[in-house]
């Protein structure tokens, strides 16, 4: 009776005429399985509980007849396509109730080691099914989960399985729909539960360590081939196989151990030193005689133990200073020490004087029972004049076994501070305190000798300084440069520019002999030079010029130097004075003029070979 659909015919006839245009509907193909009402046409299912896992789709065929007229009743048809929509009314069911597993011991962790499948009838997402196992036996070591493509359970294994301990599991799993439906809850429970039971197979497997680590210990200097600790491993095997032991040789420093092949145990190869290497760390690899192959390792750590061989020391060497006014009881130094042993926890050190110095009244050591001691003094004022260093021994001594202890010596320096305790001097005036001079002395000397260093520089630069006077001898043309030298003497041949007799009897100079040292007083007018003209020969000037200077009684003396440098400065030729010349001119040598280049070739013919200078050439 459940309602499907309504179908509707219509018919052209007057309906105002007797039956022609009523309708009657009914079924001529579709039966037993679908009923029509004759007069609305609403089409309903005639049997319940009709299954869509039976059959999905119908075809029924309906007919309309009108119930009058002349030509008796006309009936026209139609038919109906009509498909059953899923719903969730199965539950999943195993198509048995016990699944065996066989499942080898070396199986890893999370592999799948079998399936099992639950039947649901439904379609679509009314046939998801979810597995569980049941609390019990197998949730431990098993899981299980559903594989979407094919709806099975995939049991996998979340602990290793071991034939030696256990050879078999028994566990319950429990199927049911994912989705259900409440309007089929009074039909039953939709699950479905079956017994899974697991064979472990037995596998030949490696030796198996008693300690997933081994740590060890050992002092230091311990004599070589000394036992320190054994590792142990065992084939667990049904046919229980002997076990080898070697070390791992991965560096050198395994060479340090020796393992005994058969018994485990692990000795010393070598002297070991804490300072060096505190801690070991290797690999020992255990193997079946009956199978070589199948090996394990483990992984063993040693440590390397203290023993109390150096004595603790002061940890940094300390400039210690002490101010000359300090007080007694005044701290002018904190130490610690430091040890070259690894120090144990609560590792304790002690300060104390030495024996020697316990008499002295100049310093103590406090001891701050905190691996901290302080330098203190014990009198009032101390003098850079009568001891500017101290000495003071400082005896250390650690808290291990057996006992280690050291003297250190500190050097604590006298210093001047002022009032509020700064260090203002330690070293640059205990040089010149010794003698009695005071501050303001020793500046007084530095000052004099720089001043008397100043003007010794000053003399000696005045005696080196030289007047020079640059003299124009000619307005008409600039080349014509004369440089006039005051010279005091006119040279060894110059017997009258400077009396000697005088030096001896400064009574008999003769007052009107004439001095050719310096400019004579009487007046000289300038004399009228011939203009020069532009296309006048260098050499020609040159002639005039000396000429001039030779008759000229006014000039310079002969042994003057005049210098006509019209070639300017920075000449290559340097300079062409005579002052430095030889005594003749026979004595000097002018073949060096030839290198000079051909600027320098007319004087290099003049000054050369004499035979080879030809004035008529010379242009």
């Amino acid at each position: 009776g459940a309602y499907v659909l309504q179908v509707k015919a219509t018919d052209a006839d007057d309906p105002t005429y007797g039956n022609s245009a009523r309708v009657v509907y009914s079924i001529l193909q579709g039966q037993p399985y679908f009923s029509i009402d004759p007069k609305t046409g609403v089409i309903r299912t005639a049997l319940p509980n009709m299954d869509r896992e039976v059959k999905e789709q119908y075809q029924v065929l309906i007919q309309a007849k009108d119930m009058g007229g002349q030509l008796g009743g006309l009936a026209g048809t139609t038919t109906v396509n009509i498909t059953l929509t899923d719903v969730n009314d199965n539950p999943p069911r195993f198509p048995k109730s016990i699944f065996h597993l066989k499942v080898p011991e070396s199986s890893h962790v999370g592999s799948a080691i079998g399936r099992i499948r639950a039947v649901d009838p439904d379609f679509g997402k009314n046939a998801e099914i979810e597995y569980n196992i049941v609390p019990g036996d197998g949730g431990n070591l098993f899981d299980i989960t559903t594989d979407e493509n094919t709806q099975e359970g995939v049991i996998k294994l979340k602990k290793p399985l071991d034939f030696e301990t256990k050879k078999a599991y028994t566990f319950k799993v429990e199927a049911s729909n994912l989705h259900l439906d409440h309007r089929f809850h009074s039909v039953g429970p939709f699950k479905d539960t079956a017994t899974v039971k697991i064979n472990v197979l037995d596998m030949d497997e490696p030796p198996v360590f008693s300690k997933p680590t081994y740590t060890m210990e050992v002092y230091e200097d311990t004599p070589v081939g000394t036992i320190i600790g054994a590792v142990t491993a065992q084939d667990l095997d049904a046919g229980s196989s002997s076990v080898r032991y070697f070390i791992d040789w991965k560096n050198d420093v395994d060479s340090y151990f020796t393992i005994d092949a058969t018994e485990g145990t692990v000795a010393t190869n070598e002297l070991l030193d804490r300072e060096s290497t505190a801690q070991y760390n290797f690999s020992i690899i255990a193997s079946k005689i009956s199978n070589p192959l199948l090996t394990s390792k483990v992984n063993v750590i040693i440590n390397v133990l203290d023993v109390n061989e150096f004595p603790p020391e002061i940890s940094v060497p300390y400039e210690t200073s002490v101010c000359e006014n300090a007080k007694p009881g005044q701290v002018i130094q904190t130490v610690t020490a430091a040890d070259k042993d690894l120090s144990p926890a609560g590792q304790r050190f002690s300060f104390r004087l030495a024996a020697e110095a316990s008499n002295k009244p100049n310093f103590t050591v406090h001891d701050y029972r905190n691996n901290t001691a302080g330098i203190e003094t014990r009198r009032n004022g101390y003098s850079r004049r009568q001891q500017e260093l101290y000495f003071l021994p400082v005896v250390i001594e650690d808290s291990s076994y057996p006992v280690q202890s050291s003297t250190n010596t500190m050097t604590i320096r006298v210093c001047r501070c002022d009032s509020d305790g700064i260090i203002l001097s330690c070293n640059v005036e205990a040089i010149f305190l010794p003698v009695g001079l005071s501050t303001g002395a020793l500046i007084a000397i530095l000052l004099c000798i720089v001043i008397l260093l100043v003007i010794v520089v000053l003399y000696v630069a005045l005696r080196r300084q030289k007047k020079k006077d640059t003299l124009m001898t000619s307005k008409e043309d600039i080349r014509d440069n004369v440089i006039h030298y005051d010279d005091e003497g006119g040279g060894e041949e110059d017997t009258q520019a400077f009396d000697i007799g005088a030096l001896r009897n400064p009574k008999v100079i003769e007052d009107n002999k004439i001095r050719r040292d310096i400019k004579p007083d009487t007046l000289r007018f300038p004399r009228q030079r011939p203009p020069v003209e532009d296309n006048t020969d260098i050499r020609d000037f040159i002639d005039q010029r000396l000429q001039e200077n030779d008759v000229d009684p006014a000039a310079p003396p002969y042994d003057s130097l005049a210098t006509y440098a019209y070639e300017g400065n920075g000449s290559v030729a340097e300079s062409l004075s005579s002052i430095d010349s030889l005594t003749t001119e026979a004595d000097q040598d002018y073949d060096y003029l030839t290198d000079w280049g051909p600027r320098f070739k007319i004087l290099a013919d003049m000054f050369g070979e004499e035979e080879s200078y030809n004035p008529d050439k010379v242009t």
